[in-house]
């Protein structure tokens, strides 16, 4: 593609607002996506000359990309299929995800061998063909906004293309403490830290991530520079939930829960992707414990757990799905009775139904052992129809500002999680209402448009 230039506003992701399937005769067929930048884009308006530059991640992508089809406002990059593979699940998904959640079993592993180099520089020409796009698109003194983990580079490669643009960067997931990034090795670390200084200004989700950021840079790169931080926790959208929640979609789906669920009983409930930072099984086994210890809950409760596959081309995520799989039917066998099944478990994602939970909650359960933000902790509270109670890991970004309102709970303590269910359950009507109007304001402060608008004003505002 030949060098346009005419971009003012050029947004950077993975994953992009679209994508292609091949139909069987052969013909394209694209579907949107939502979330928070494509809530923000469009909150721009057409003027501002946006751009979404993202990766072709399917057959269909690539098809798109090489026939030239592709919609107004995204370019499509066809990196190849081995490269993005490296790229994404080798480096992305299999070493920055787990340094910044804290997720290695440090006796075995990570293991940073010939491979993983051979990885890494994948991950390097990944970045660079979403750096050499951006600067082939962007009108002079463009704003450039760069997400997440896979784009750690961009910025600092960017920069020497084009040094007059103004560039951010945004971590949707936690940032790791200096003693764990330092398990990188020593030049990868320092090469991630360029990059990311290579912005104008860095934004995280909280300010505890914000302030691992700087330590790590401080540690390790002498500083963050001329980079400012700013921290932005993104809401939910209140309007689009509200309004969804009530389609014919749902409705019907209440209607199934509520069979499954059976009349009269409370309910637990848990919407997740089988990631390994949800800590869904640890979630599990503080249910079972609240059962053992307290059986006045045996047939009078129920843990609706939607547990969405997630990452199935990594063993080690099949493996914990498998896992969440088994834990969940052992404690339907061992406390279930003809008429009640303790676990409701389902794994095929399925939004409407996700909110039709959502509307059934007298309880959520949140409790990852480390999570950027969290939206679901969000999202529950604002959907319920009469009203959730909120039991929140203190190592989810949402405990930030949800945490005076929530049960909170050590994601590694399952007797505490156990007791914070029961206390959950058991919270006086009038008392988890009133938790429940406190945790939807503060859970829609901020919502998606307003955060995308926040992020881009704060860049223009360097040039003042």
């Amino acid at each position: 593609m030949a060098p346009s230039h005419t971009a003012h506003v050029l947004v950077a992701s993975n994953r992009g607002p679209v994508s292609y399937e091949v139909q069987e005769n052969g013909e394209l067929t694209a579907k949107r996506g939502g979330g928070g930048l494509v809530s923000g884009l469009s909150a721009i308006g057409p003027e501002a000359d946006a751009l979404w530059v993202c990766s072709a991640l399917s057959d269909g992508d690539r098809e798109a990309v090489a026939q030239g089809v592709g919609e107004d406002g995204v370019r499509m990059l066809a990196i190849p299929a081995d490269v993005h593979a490296d790229a994404y699940n080798g480096v992305a998904n299999s070493v920055l995800w787990f340094v910044h959640h804290l997720l290695y079993q440090t006796p075995l592993e990570p293991v940073f061998d010939a491979e993983f180099r051979r990885q890494w520089a994948s991950y390097e020409t990944y970045n660079r063909a979403f750096a050499e796009a951006l600067a082939e698109e962007a009108a002079e003194g463009a704003a450039v906004l760069v997400q997440d983990y896979h784009l750690c580079l961009v910025p600092g490669m960017l920069r020497e293309l084009r040094p007059d643009l103004r560039i951010s960067h945004f971590s949707h997931t936690p940032w790791a403490p200096v003693d764990y990034f330092r398990m990188l090795p020593d030049d990868i670390a320092a090469q991630l830290l360029r990059g990311m200084l290579g912005a104008d200004r860095l934004g995280f989700l909280t300010r505890r991530w914000a302030d691992a950021f700087t330590a790590c840079a401080t540690a390790f790169a002498g500083g963050l520079g001329d980079t400012q931080v700013g921290v932005h926790g993104l809401g939910a959208d209140a309007d689009f939930l509200r309004e969804r929640s009530h389609a014919a979609d749902v409705e019907e789906r209440i209607v199934g829960l509520r069979e499954e669920i059976g009349a009269g009983r409370k309910t637990v409930v848990r919407v997740d992707r089988t990631e390994l930072s949800k800590n869904i099984v640890r979630g599990l086994l503080a249910y079972r414990r609240l059962l053992e210890s307290r059986p006045e809950w045996l047939e009078r409760v129920v843990h609706v757990a939607f547990a969405y596959p997630s990452r199935q081309d990594l063993a080690v995520y099949r493996d914990y799905t498998a896992e969440v799989q088994r834990v969940a039917e052992e404690i339907n066998e061992a406390f279930g009775t003809p008429g009640w099944t303790p676990v409701v478990l389902h794994v095929k994602d399925d939004f409407a139904r996700s909110l039709a939970a959502y509307r059934l909650a007298d309880v959520a359960l949140v409790n990852p052992i480390r999570d950027g933000m969290n939206l679901v902790a969000k999202e529950v509270p604002v959907v319920s129809d009469e009203g959730c109670a909120l039991v929140l890991s203190r190592e989810a970004g949402a405990y930030e500002e949800l945490g005076e309102d929530a049960i909170t709970v050590n994601p590694y303590d399952v007797e505490q999680t156990a007791a914070a269910l029961h206390e959950a359950l058991t919270l006086p009507p009038h008392d988890r209402a009133e938790r429940a109007k406190r945790l939807a304001a503060a859970a829609t402060a901020l919502p998606p448009a307003q955060w995308f608008l926040d992020q881009l004003n704060a860049l223009k505002a360097l040039d003042a």
